[in-house]
């Protein structure tokens, strides 16, 4: 459902372009005062200071909200989430805390092993009732596209379920956000292919991925490449078979060490690599000049009591940086916008402006949607978080804290709650 809508007095903050912006150029916002946005059938078709009262049908058939001069951005995009899964590790994330390290939880059941099994227990109702909560929340904070990734199933069966879970919450008649997929089979290596890795990678290449690529469920490809996962030579043969079935590609790269992840992406040519903690400064250029958006998260860093990614030397070195959560039940059960924005700037010296760009268009170039998604300009999806203050610092300085007001969902608004237009 697309809506007719007018913003009037509104403060327009947005970057512009159908590109990421790289090194410098991430720093640079449009701001519109007392701006005027009119969505028509969901898409933007007039973006301008003041209230043109001129327009053929500004006032019949169209919604009207007054902004009262607060902040008007674009839809975040949160480009890196695992959002599909059955069960929960809070005991796990205690037992972290405590000082019990990854490998002795495994040894208890947990880790990675611990979501697999849940998830395959699970069924696709069941799944798809918890995403929708947290998408609820995720809609709350002003999110409205998000990508999500399978790779708690590590089987054919489970993977596609995880998919096919994704595709129907997309195709919800009322959805609150737009689902990207993409497949992550090569998460880990599953009990029944331990000490076998080569051959679970022929069976994810032989198996799964025609599967995934033959029903159309994902857009993505990903590989969790690093040490005792899947390494360079495994990840770039997942890859390259992924590329010939049609899938775009992303890696987990240099995230615990650094492995070269970064230069594979690079010389790949991939949307995006992830994580990014122990990238080399010659990877990091080599990603810039490449055009792969790195794709930081620091939610992850900050709950793993890990260093932060080098998002101060990757700006400066030319790179598109974008930010998303890594919402996952294990290493990050957070999907918070807020706090996103502040580790950015507070730990990762990230300008606001920065990181405003690395939430909307860059986050929309991670999942090569910077055409349609990412700013506020004519012939983009009306899609904006609507902040409760004139001052968009408030992003920062409101610490972990709330300030969106409503999202507005293909120019039908939301409000924290319910939809004020209409309901479903």
């Amino acid at each position: 459902m697309n809506g007719n809508l007018i913003i009037y007095n509104a403060l327009v903050v947005t970057p512009v372009g159908s590109t990421a912006r790289q090194g410098e150029e991430m720093k640079d916002l449009t701001i519109i005062d007392n701006a005027t946005v009119e969505v028509t059938d969901g898409i933007i078709t007039y973006v301008g200071a003041g209230r043109n009262e001129k327009r053929e049908g500004f006032y019949q058939g169209y919604w009207h909200i007054n902004a009262h001069g607060n902040c008007l951005l674009p839809g975040f995009v949160d480009s890196h989430t695992h959002f599909i899964f059955g069960g929960e590790r809070s005991e796990e994330f205690s037992m972290r805390l405590a000082g019990a390290s990854y490998m002795s939880i495994m040894q208890h059941g947990g880790g990675i092993v611990s979501t697999v099994k849940a998830t395959r227990s699970s069924n696709a109702d069941s799944l798809a009732e918890n995403a929708r909560k947290l998408i609820r929340r995720m809609s709350k904070m002003g999110v409205t596209t998000v990508e999500g990734k399978s790779g708690y199933g590590l089987d054919l069966d489970t993977e596609l379920m995880q998919l096919q879970v994704m595709r129907n919450l997309n195709n919800d008649g009322c959805k609150l956000v737009d689902i990207v997929s993409t497949f992550l089979g090569a998460h880990a290596v599953p009990k029944e292919f331990v000490g076998q890795t080569d051959k679970y990678v022929d069976f994810l290449i032989d198996t799964v991925m025609p599967e995934v690529a033959k029903n159309g469920l994902a857009r993505f490809c990903d590989v969790f490449c690093e040490d005792n996962v899947f390494s360079l030579e495994q990840s770039r043969k997942i890859l390259e078979a992924a590329k010939k079935l049609g899938m775009k590609l992303k890696l987990h790269a240099d995230e615990i060490v650094p492995l070269g992840g970064a230069g594979l992406a690079a010389s790949m040519h991939a949307t995006s690599a992830d994580h990014l903690l122990h990238a080399s400064d010659k990877d990091i250029k080599a990603m810039a000049d490449a055009g792969v958006v790195a794709t930081l998260l620091p939610l992850t860093a900050f709950a793993l009591k890990e260093q932060y990614a080098p998002a101060r030397t990757m700006i400066d070195t030319g790179c598109a940086v974008a930010l998303a959560t890594d919402l996952n039940p294990g290493s990050c059960f957070s999907g918070s916008i807020p706090l996103t924005f502040a580790l950015a700037c507070i730990n990762m010296n990230m300008s606001i402006e920065e990181a405003i760009t690395a939430l909307t268009l860059n986050g929309a170039a991670a999942l090569d949607l910077t055409a349609s998604i990412g700013s506020i300009e004519v012939g983009k999806a009306g899609d904006f978080a609507l902040l409760c203050t004139s001052n968009y610092h408030f992003l920062t300085y409101y610490i972990g804290m709330n300030c969106v007001s409503h999202t507005i969902k293909g120019g039908i608004l939301l409000s924290n709650d319910n939809y004020f237009q209409t309901s479903c």
